[in-house]
């Protein structure tokens, strides 16, 4: 309980400074460009020897000793087996005959760095996973687990092939996107759990400090880095399953994958890492 207690008495030294990024647009009513300006800024500020395209590296960009040992991994990367049982799957005809590529702009090759994206027909939030899932279904498929070996080894195949181009994701001039940024900002700033942790408070307040064994990871270009290997788990995690191991973490009540306010809170934290280059699949402690 003791580097909890630490990070506790972290948040509350931090929460002047956090103001401002909550503060961000509040005086003519929510700015999500005026948000990302200072969310970023924020960790420019807090963490200036690090290079802004480097936040994508989350706890590598911070610790030099963790660096090193994650560049000599690297060149045998423990994701390799997931990125080529991705690029398999997705080669991988359906049954009737048609496969992702028929789904996705492109092919489905290079566009991982458009989603999530706001759906104006739907008026909700479609993330990549939800996409690989519809796209199943619409061709007489069953749907995969979102939190599983398969739905990680396709998003690490196709975050592969966006490797290098920065998040673009877009908020369209429809007041319904803006709710679901907003929804989405909101759960990331609001505490739960028997802890009282948010988000915000391990990877905005504390990101370099310890939680146990783990450095934790800045909230900028966090999802770049998606799905990743983690030693922990012993194999590749889709975003779905970091949304839900977070919630149980600070021991409170995971909501179910894909559940509306973790497709808003994907598209919060995507826009405000505008900008910065996909490095999916990563590998993390």
């Amino acid at each position: 309980m003791r580097p909890l207690i630490h990070l506790a008495s972290l948040a509350v030294a931090a929460a002047l400074t956090l103001s401002a990024i909550l503060a961000a647009g509040a005086a003519d009513g929510p700015d999500p460009a005026a948000d990302a300006k200072a969310f970023r800024n924020y960790f420019v500020r807090k963490f200036p020897n690090v290079k802004l395209e480097d936040f994508v590296n989350g706890p590598y960009a911070l610790n030099e000793d963790m660096r090193r040992q994650w560049e000599e991994k690297e060149q045998f990367p423990p994701y390799e087996f997931s990125l080529e049982m991705g690029k398999e799957m997705f080669a991988r005809p359906f049954g009737n005959g048609k496969g992702y590529p028929d789904c996705f702009p492109n092919q489905g090759i290079g566009i991982r760095q458009n989603y999530p994206y706001f759906d104006d027909k739907e008026g909700r939030v479609v993330t990549l996973e939800l996409a690989l899932n519809r796209c199943r279904e619409a061709n007489g498929e069953p749907p995969l687990s979102y939190v599983d070996d398969e739905m990680a080894a396709l998003t690490a195949y196709m975050a592969f092939t966006s490797r290098g181009k920065p998040f673009d994701i877009k908020i369209p001039d429809d007041p319904r996107a803006l709710d679901a940024y907003q929804n989405g900002k909101r759960y990331f700033y609001t505490r739960r759990g028997q802890l009282n942790f948010s988000c915000a408070t391990c990877h905005v307040q504390n990101p370099g400090e310890r939680m146990r064994a783990e450095v934790l990871a800045p909230a900028l270009g966090i999802l770049n880095a998606m799905p990743i290997y983690r030693s922990e788990w012993g194999g590749m995690g889709t975003i779905s399953r970091r949304f839900t191991t977070c919630n149980s973490q600070i021991r409170g009540i995971p909501l179910d994958p894909q559940d509306e306010e973790y497709r808003d809170l994907e598209y919060y934290l995507s826009y405000v890492s505008n900008g910065l280059p996909i490095s999916g699949p990563g590998a993390r402690p």
